[in-house]
């Protein structure tokens, strides 16, 4: 058996060991999967494994072990794939037996062919995920993973590509003309006895709503792909993730980390083509999937790669300075936690000073901002979502750079953030919510369709005056939702299908929102720089590198420790409300209290104590005082002004 790196650039040579040891016993494919495990547990052995976040697809070797960090956009239908087959030498008659596991293509010798009659074929099915790179990952994070993995792959390295190296043009000139393909592999594999090749899986047609593609316009070939991303702007590869175990574990957003093999054969577009050149001359009736579904669900492979998935797992958070699984105890109770728990108060103290001179020098908007940023939806009970805090910073310069630059040093914090310029034309224009596409079978994404913590700063200072169309009432209405239950409807034209979420949302205004908001903070500021990007550029320049990361190390570890209240503070609690609405029993109601709960449930968490103490507790009661008093005093001043 192959031992040594062989794991990395043959793990299919690893795969063909185990099924010669084991035949058609099915425990070969778990002792696959433990071998894996295995060699990832070694030492820094995840850090040598390429990434195709990281590094470009034409330097890696195809059916080489990869790993990918990316988002669930899209569910396909599962497919039926032949997991064992026979093949007979036309001369000699000799029968073979292979595994048609983690792969896409029948592997045939010069002489063979795949006998699709053998009583020794297995037919399997696996589930097809269309998956693209974490939405609004931030630069800071996309560095650290490069920076950590030891992979470096290059053309001058073993993993020099059999093949020379294209560009994307060169690649796609090649997916579009499959005649030139054909010259250069004929021969290369022959499976089956019709065309001389063989895919190993078929689609299997299931009527399931969430299983749906990709956007990709195939109808005018000369038009660039579209990757269906949901965030404008971003980059990277998506990929068609072939899962073979567990695959009801995972959803629409989940975001995973991948191991598995990498499927880039040029073989699959000429296969591609020639169904769908088949499948044109089909009676449509008799036709089960339209040209476009075809079309959309197998991209070429230079642009789409194929990922057959050895191992997965849900990412709980993708901060790489941090474990990557926070809730096991084992992780809670690690020397690298433990320690960072000791020195979180000057940690805090730090940021909190860090973020008085991003909001120009208001040290009780630094609080509400930090609350927010470690603010998280803990449960639901019935259809509320428990922990979200959305938070309003009213009082910001009207079409100015302020929210931008606020922006910048909020991306420089979080792992994952987006910012929504409110302007009328983007409220008409931008598609906010998924959509089911019936003709292709696929989900259109939009920009609502992010993964769990990520950060989302509405800049409402942009709005002017205008007159929003439906499609803008739509995306309003969607914000709110968003904003009030964390749950975003995807369109699926007949119905709406609801998917929750936990998104934070973050919203800079001129006067008071127009969107819902769990808490308004209005800005005060105590300076005004004359050049706000100078400003800021010079405030991060500020920060020492080491701090930052511990900003960072501290804004998500803090979402995932344990909070509770103990049944003294809780009759405390109630004893002080009870008594708060004697003294004003018009301006406390039940909303005021559970504001108050939250307020100081964060605050504790800030401080590292995770449960509430009464000095806590009184905290809260005076950041609530302040910001309600600054509150009273704007709308005092707007009446004056009036």
């Amino acid at each position: 058996m192959p031992c040594g790196e062989d794991w990395l650039s043959h793990p299919l040579g690893i795969v063909q060991g185990f099924f010669a040891q084991n035949g058609v016993n099915p425990d070969w494919e778990k002792k696959v999967i433990e071998y894996f495990k295995e060699k990832l547990k070694e030492n820094n052995a995840p850090k040598w494994v390429p990434s195709l976040n990281e590094v470009p697809l034409h330097y890696l070797k195809p059916n080489s072990f990869v790993k990918f960090r990316c988002m669930i956009q899209d569910m396909f239908d599962p497919e039926f794939y032949m997991g064992v087959y026979e093949t007979v030498n036309r001369n000699t008659k000799a029968r073979v037996l292979h595994f048609g596991k983690y792969r896409d293509v029948a592997e045939c010798g010069p002489q063979q062919e795949v006998d699709l009659n053998s009583p020794r074929t297995t037919t399997l099915e696996r589930q097809t995920f269309y998956c693209v790179p974490v939405p609004g990952e931030s630069t800071w994070v996309k560095e650290a993973y490069v920076n950590a993995n030891q992979a470096r792959v290059s053309p001058s390295t073993s993993y020099t590509p059999s093949r020379h190296k294209r560009s994307y043009e060169d690649d796609e000139d090649m997916d579009l003309q499959p005649n030139k393909q054909k010259d250069q592999h004929a021969g290369a594999r022959q499976a089956g006895s019709v065309g001389g090749l063989q895919w190993c899986g078929e689609p299997k047609r299931l009527e399931t709503e969430a299983s749906t593609g990709q956007q990709l316009n195939f109808l005018n070939l000369s038009s660039p792909f579209d990757l269906n991303f949901p965030l404008p702007g971003e980059k990277g590869p998506a990929c068609l993730v072939k899962v073979y175990e567990d695959w009801d574990c995972f959803k629409v957003n989940d975001v995973l980390e991948l191991y598995g093999v990498l499927s880039v054969d040029p073989v699959l577009s000429i296969l591609n083509n020639d169904e769908r050149e088949a499948s044109s001359l089909l009676d449509p009736m008799e036709c089960t999937d339209t040209a476009e579904e075809q079309r959309v669900h197998s991209p070429p492979a230079s642009l789409v790669p194929r990922i057959h998935v050895v191992l997965a797992q849900k990412l709980q958070h993708i901060n790489p300075l941090l474990p990557a699984c926070l809730n096991k105890e084992e992780s809670k109770t690690c020397k690298f936690v433990s320690g960072f728990m000791s020195e979180l108060s000057p940690i805090r103290a730090e940021l909190l000073g860090f973020l008085t001179h991003a909001l120009l020098g208001d040290s009780l908007a630094a609080e509400y901002l930090i609350l927010h940023l470690i603010s998280t939806v803990y449960t639901r009970r019935d259809v509320l979502p428990l922990g979200k805090f959305t938070v309003n910073l009213s009082g910001c310069p009207r079409n100015s750079t302020f929210t931008e630059h606020l922006y910048r040093i909020i991306q420089h914090l979080v792992p994952a953030s987006f910012r929504l310029q409110m302007t009328i034309e983007n409220m008409n224009r931008l598609k906010f919510i998924p959509h089911k596409d019936y003709t292709a079978n696929r989900l259109v994404s939009g920009l609502l369709q992010l993964p769990s913590n990520t950060s989302l700063v509405i800049d409402e200072t942009l709005l002017e005056q205008g007159q929003l169309d439906t499609p803008g009432v739509h995306n309003v209405t969607a914000l709110s939702n968003l904003i009030t239950w964390q749950k975003v409807d995807y369109d699926f034209s007949y119905h709406q299908m609801e998917f929750p979420c936990n998104i934070n949302v973050f919203i800079t205004s001129e006067g008071r929102s127009l969107l819902p908001a769990d808490c308004q903070i209005h800005l005060q500021p105590q300076l005004v720089p004359p050049n706000m990007e100078e400003y800021t550029d010079s405030l991060l320049s500020a920060v020492l590198p080491s701090l930052l990361n511990k900003f960072r190390i501290y804004l998500t570890l803090l979402r995932f420790l344990d909070y509770s209240i103990s049944d003294e503070i809780t009759k405390a609690v109630e004893d002080d409300f009870v008594e708060m609405r004697k003294s004003d029993p018009q301006s406390i109601t039940a909303d005021d209290l559970h504001q108050l709960l939250i307020v100081a449930r964060f605050l504790s968490l800030s401080a590292g104590q995770t449960t509430l103490s009464r000095e806590r507790w009184l905290r809260a009661k005076q950041l609530e005082s302040l910001r309600r008093t600054r509150l009273q005093q704007q709308k005092c001043v707007n009446g004056n002004e009036l």
